[in-house]
C-alpha cells in the first residue's frame, strides 16, 4: 500500500483548519494566540455604538437605533449583518451567546437537523469502535509476536519503518503513523490524527469530520456533515472574544446558507456582538467586515 495514498486525505483533515481540499466543501479557519493575555489588547466598555455609514462590503441601513445600541448593515446579495450592543445583566456571556445561537440557527433548521442526527449516530459508532478496538488490541499484540518477514513487509499488504522519532506501520487499509508532534491512525474509510493540540476524526464513509484543539487556553472546534458545518472559536481569558458560523450548501426558504455571530466584550461586559446572515456559505467579506465593526467599536 502507498504511503502516500494514506497520508494525503488525513493531511487534507489538517489542512481545514487554514485551507480547502476540496473546493467549495471546504471549511477554513484561520486562528492565532499569545502567551501574553495583554498582547491581545484591552476591551474597551462600550455606552453606545460607532455605526459608520459604510465599512468595507456592508452599507448602513438608516441610523442607530435603541439609543445607539443597533445597528444594521447590508452587503452583497443581501447579506445582513446587525451589530448590538448587550448587557450582561448578570447572565453569563456564554448563556448570552447561546440565546443568539438559538435564534440564529433557527434560520438553518436542515443543518441543525443534520448535525443532531450526525451526533448521535456517532456516539453509537463510538460504542461499536470501542467494542472493535478491543479486538483490534489483541490481533495487533499476535502480529507483533509473529514479526512477520522483511519480505512479507516489501510485497506491498504490509509495510513497515522505523528510524529515530519515526514508526510507520501499514497492511492494507490500515496505517499508523507515529512522528514527532503527530499521529495518525487510519481504519479503512476513518481517519484520526493527532497534531499539537488538535485532534481530528474524519470518516469518508459517513462525510463528516470533527476537529477540536486549541493552545494556551485559546480553542477551535469544526463539525462537518455533507452539507452542513459548524465553526466555533474562542480566545482564552477573562474578557469574551468568541466567534460561531453556521453553514449550509441547502439554501433555507429565505435563501440563507450562512448564519453566526462575532462578539467580544470586557469582563463584566456589555457585549458588542455582530451577526451575520448570508446567501453565501463561504466566510468572505461580510464575515471580516462583521469582525472589523466589532473591532471598531470595543478594540481587539
Amino acid at each position: 500500500m502507498s504511503l502516500r495514498l494514506i497520508l494525503i486525505p488525513t493531511l487534507c483533515a489538517v489542512a481545514a483548519l487554514t485551507a480547502a481540499c476540496d473546493g467549495d466543501k471546504s471549511v477554513r479557519i484561520t486562528s492565532s494566540h499569545s502567551s501574553d493575555e495583554d498582547a491581545k489588547g484591552v476591551l474597551k466598555v462600550v455606552d453606545a455604538l460607532q455605526c459608520p455609514q459604510t465599512i468595507g462590503s456592508l452599507t448602513r441601513k438608516g441610523s442607530a437605533s435603541s439609543e445607539g445600541t443597533v445597528c444594521k448593515y447590508v452587503g452583497p446579495r443581501g447579506a445582513e449583518v446587525i451589530l448590538q450592543l448587550v448587557p450582561l445583566n448578570d447572565q453569563k456571556p456564554s448563556d448570552v451567546l447561546q440565546a443568539f445561537e438559538t435564534r440564529l440557527s433557527a434560520d438553518l433548521p436542515q443543518a441543525v437537523a443534520g448535525l443532531r442526527a450526525s451526533a448521535e449516530a456517532d456516539k453509537a459508532r463510538a460504542e461499536a469502535d470501542r467494542a472493535r478496538a478491543t479486538a483490534d488490541g489483541a490481533r495487533a499484540e499476535a502480529e507483533v509476536a509473529a514479526q512477520e518477514a522483511e519480505a512479507a513487509a516489501r510485497s506491498g499488504d504490509r509495510a513497515s519503518v522505523r528510524a529515530p522519532g519515526v514508526n510507520i506501520e501499514a497492511e492494507g487499509d490500515d496505517a499508523t503513523v507515529r512522528l514527532p508532534g503527530m499521529h495518525i491512525e487510519t481504519r479503512g474509510d476513518q481517519a484520526s490524527v493527532r497534531i499539537g493540540g488538535f485532534h481530528i476524526d474524519a470518516n469518508d464513509s459517513t462525510g463528516t469530520v470533527d476537529i477540536e484543539g486549541g493552545e494556551n487556553g485559546d480553542s477551535v472546534s469544526v463539525r462537518a456533515r455533507d452539507d452542513s458545518a459548524e465553526v466555533r472559536a474562542s480566545a482564552s481569558g477573562d474578557a469574551t472574544r468568541a466567534s460561531w458560523i453556521l453553514t449550509d450548501n441547502r439554501p433555507s426558504p429565505e435563501g440563507w446558507r450562512m448564519v453566526g455571530y462575532e462578539a467580544r466584550g470586557p469582563v463584566g461586559g456589555p457585549l458588542v456582538i455582530a451577526t451575520i446572515r448570508s446567501r453565501d456559505r463561504n466566510r468572505d467579506s461580510v464575515t471580516e467586515d462583521a469582525k472589523a465593526l466589532v473591532s471598531l467599536n470595543v478594540g481587539e
